[in-house]
């Protein structure tokens, strides 16, 4: 009788903790009944009501409209109150409140159901109930929402005495079972029978586990649109938002530890279903959501298998662009909310902030969702060049590299990202998609984001710590060209170390710079004989810093000389009168000129110095079209790239014009780019656009920016009459003017990567009023300015220096 009492009165407390007292005004914390209270699932009630048991914890008396079903009995009973020896029985006047117990999954139809019933009554308790038990329970969701020819048997006919369980082994089981350490009879009892449907759990799995066998790599067992209307019609109901707010947050937890702990997608593919419904909300992107119950829902995201993210990514390339958008919004409004609410100060970074993590890992499936539903071209595809000497086989004996730990980084190319290899198509393969690709930069996280950190996790530590460069999409170019420029800059250290590690081994004198001696005269004969012998002997030492020296010259190279040295040689190289390359006028573009007489060597010289403009950090005055970027970058061009007219022509005719007709000067050109920029994450970081913006800078002008950041030097401050008259003057300048300007004062028309912020010019004092033009020192970006007498004359005598610049007034 003893045994017999205890285990009733512990299913007592088990329906308290699972059910409630059916008291709408209860206050007991520990009853299910009561409004503050947090469900919990069937394994940590279980848990809970043996401790209840052992300090002898009062029990809710039963409401009249509530009764709990016997186990011994079909019939239902009014017990009672068992914490009380002067209890008293509750009376059945009063018929039992619907509350929906055998409930066991939800379709749109028992939503609609108990909806209606709940409108009737204008008491919407029981269907809040229904959510937040459905809701918050993995295995409730998995089964909720199936499509017609999915629906499985009612699980009341196998479950009779039990809410849903996990569709998990015995032994997967009780690593999750709390231990106790009374281990009395009684507790054994509780512990069979909750092995047993366990048990009586997995052999169901044979039924609703088995259907991905028979859906495509992009279908799945649940109906989105029943979830999108039934969202629709519960959202409208504060109380219901809050039933879903509540359930989502104690949902996150279990499904995390499934995912961490347990193979749950291999054993039940539809476990997946969790997700889809859950990211059907629309309300996730609300502050309540971005709180506290979406950073949670993002780390169980996060931890889905690679299959698993691949599904979901391609399930959701087939949404609309409003849903995609929506979608890429919440993630974005997670990751801006949750860096602006934190101060990120050393030692304590945004890599280190879990929930910006797993919001931008979840960013990315929708990114490459976004990718896949836009316009594709995964062929046409350029043929990787093969630049270097045939490898040699491998050695057993260790290079002088390996010995000092300098074996060179990414011999096989950048990283490919495993979700991009899974997904098998590549950021470049899309050109246009669904979104532009500039909605998912997050500015607020690119401007706490400390890169020099986040480039030794991406090139070092990528095992133990995030990276934002594994997700480039998140940053914008400013952010990812200074993660290349520490990638340049610690190749070139490298190199330096290894060249006077192998002086002091081998006893010569190596030179630690890639050092050119040429002469002006002959700048293209000198530049081509000595980077070809480069090229040929040691492709390596392309990747040491640029020293630039003109013979008969005096001077150190602090990075003026070599920018000098790239417009001389590009504008010789780029002269139609050569013949290397065409010029149309109505476009303003270069393009390779087929029947050019040049050898491809003219061509891979001028290949290597885009690449060395790159490495080492300096904007050129170059204007190909977009399809040299794209070609570079590996893909062939297509009719795409040119006008849309006649396409059963234009197809042949393309591929003439841009791939066939320039092949042999194309690869030449590609293969003198890569021979320096083979080894850096330029490929894996950049799209074609962004490759442009490095090489080209942007055509984005912003002079106030400009303005706040010059320098001035010899007697000129930002308060003086002739400064402010000069940037007043600037200000009025027409967009060409403008352009004029920035070609005279720097050698480009274009603002570097960041905008013309980035750009440090000086302008100098040169001298009272006078007669003379300003002149310039591009290598500097430095204006020579006289202190001209009026502003009128200012003006003059800048518009006639910047007009007639070529020939005279660059120095």
């Amino acid at each position: 009788m003893k045994r017999a009492a205890a285990k009733h009165l512990i299913e007592r407390y088990f329906r308290q903790l699972t059910e409630g007292c059916g008291n709408g005004a209860c206050t007991n914390e520990l009853c299910a009944s009561c409004l503050g209270f947090q469900p919990l699932d069937h394994n940590a009630a279980a848990i809970r009501a043996l401790e209840l048991y052992k300090i002898n914890t009062k029990l809710c008396d039963l409401h009249p409209s509530a009764a709990f079903p016997d186990n011994n009995s079909g019939e239902d009973t009014q017990p009672a109150l068992l914490g009380d020896c002067h209890g008293k029985m509750t009376d059945n006047l009063f018929p039992p409140r619907e509350d929906f117990r055998e409930v066991r999954y939800l379709t749109e139809e028992k939503v609609y159901e108990i909806l209606s019933i709940c409108e009737g009554k204008k008491d919407y308790s029981p269907l809040i109930r229904v959510i937040g038990r459905i809701f918050s329970s993995a295995d409730g969701l998995v089964q909720s929402f199936r499509k017609d020819e999915e629906q499985h048997p009612n699980t009341k006919e196998q479950h009779p005495n039990t809410k849903e369980q996990h569709p998990n082994t015995k032994e997967q089981r009780k690593t999750h079972q709390a231990k106790d350490e009374d281990k009395d009879e009684d507790d054994k009892e509780r512990t069979t029978a909750m092995e047993q449907e366990s048990e009586a759990s997995a052999s169901m799995e044979g039924a609703t586990g088995s259907t991905e066998n028979r859906l495509g790599p992009v279908e799945v067992s649940v109906d989105i649109e029943a979830v999108r209307r039934v969202y629709d019609r519960l959202l409208s109901n504060e109380k219901m938002e809050s039933a879903f707010l509540n359930a989502l947050v104690y949902l996150t937890p279990n499904v995390e530890l499934d995912l961490t702990y347990l193979d749950v997608y291999d054993t039940n593919p539809d476990y997946l279903n969790i997700f889809i419904i859950v990211m059907e909300n629309s309300s996730l992107h609300s502050p309540e959501y971005l709180e506290m119950a979406m950073p949670l829902f993002c780390k169980c995201m996060s931890k889905l298998p690679l299959p698993a993210l691949a599904k979901l990514t391609r399930l959701w390339s087939q949404y609309s662009v409003e849903h995609i958008r929506r979608m890429m919004e919440t993630f974005q409004q997670l990751i801006t909310y949750t860096v602006i609410s934190n101060e990120y100060v050393s030692g304590s970074l945004v890599n280190d902030d879990e929930g910006v993590v797993a919001a931008t890992k979840c960013l990315k499936l929708v990114f490459y969702a976004n990718v896949l539903g836009g316009d594709l071209d995964t062929g046409h595809n350029e043929e990787e060049c093969k630049f270097n000497q045939e490898e040699e086989p491998p050695s057993s004996e260790l290079t002088l590299q390996e010995l000092l730990g300098e074996e060179r980084r990414n011999k096989n190319g950048p990283r490919v990202d495993p979700l991009e290899k899974e997904l098998g198509v590549r950021t470049l393969d899309c050109r246009r998609p669904l979104i532009p690709f500039e909605e998912f930069v997050n500015e607020p996280l690119n401007n706490v984001l400390e890169m020099d950190k986040d480039f030794t996790f991406f090139k070092v530590d990528s095992e133990s710590k995030f990276s934002f460069q594994s997700c480039p999409f998140i940053l914008n170019a400013c952010t990812k060209s200074l993660g290349l420029y520490y990638d340049n800059r610690i190749s070139m250290y490298s190199e330096r170390r290894i060249t006077a590690l192998y002086s002091l081994v081998q006893g010569q004198q190596l030179n630690p710079y890639l050092r050119l001696k040429v002469r002006r005269d002959h700048i293209i004969d000198d530049a081509l004989v000595r980077l070809e012998m480069i090229a040929m002997e040691n492709p390596a030492d392309l990747r040491k810093q640029l020293f630039v020296e003109f013979e008969g010259e005096q001077g150190v190279d602090e990075g003026g000389v070599s920018k000098e040295f790239f417009q001389l040689v590009l504008e010789e190289m780029f002269n139609p009168d050569i013949g290397m390359f065409t010029y149309d006028e109505s476009t303003k573009l270069f393009w390779f000129n087929p029947p050019s007489l040049e050898n491809e060597a003219q061509f891979t010289l001028i290949g290597i110095v885009l690449g060395l403009a790159i490495y080492n950090n300096c904007i050129l005055d170059v204007h190909f079209p977009m399809v040299v970027y794209r070609k570079l970058m590996g893909k062939k061009g297509t009719y795409l790239d040119l006008a849309d007219s006649h396409p059963e022509f234009v197809s042949l005719y393309s591929d003439y014009i841009l791939n066939k007709s320039v092949e042999r000067q194309f690869k030449a050109f590609r293969r003198g780019f890569q021979m320096v920029t083979n080894e850096s994450p330029l490929k894996c970081l950049f799209r074609p656009e962004e490759v442009e913006l490095l090489i080209c800078g942007s055509r984005n002008l912003d002079f106030h920016a400009l303005e706040e950041t010059t320098e001035y030097d010899g007697g000129y401050n930002k308060d003086c009459r002739i400064i402010k008259d000069f940037w007043e003057t600037v200000h009025s300048f027409g967009e060409e003017d403008k352009r004029l300007f920035l070609q005279f004062t720097t050698g480009t028309d274009r603002a570097p990567v960041g905008g013309l912020g980035k750009l440090k010019m000086i302008i100098a004092k040169n001298g009272p009023d006078t007669d003379r033009l300003p002149t310039s020192h591009t290598c500097f970006n430095a204006l020579l300015l006289p202190e001209y007498d009026s502003k009128e004359k200012l003006k003059e005598r800048l518009l006639k220096a910047i007009t007639y610049a070529k020939g005279f007034g660059m120095l």
